[in-house]
């Protein structure tokens, strides 16, 4: 049952991660198109975040599927 919780989480948090690297990318658009600076590094700071989070939860999918483990 753990692995089932562990392949939910790191699905939720790739998701999570990857809408939060989109909507970073939009405000860095938008920053740069009005030329907020500040919106902008709120994208960067967004689309940096969604990384991470992707990259937590492919670790925690591939955790689940080691047979090693």
């Amino acid at each position: 049952m753990a692995d089932r919780d562990l392949t939910r989480e790191g699905t939720e948090n790739s998701l999570e991660g990857k809408g939060n690297d989109l909507k970073g990318r939009v405000k860095d658009a938008a920053g740069g198109l009005t030329g907020d600076t500040s919106l902008q590094g709120e994208g960067k700071w967004d689309q940096l975040k969604g990384k991470a989070q992707d990259t937590l939860g492919r670790v925690q999918r591939n955790l689940d599927s080691d047979p090693n483990r």
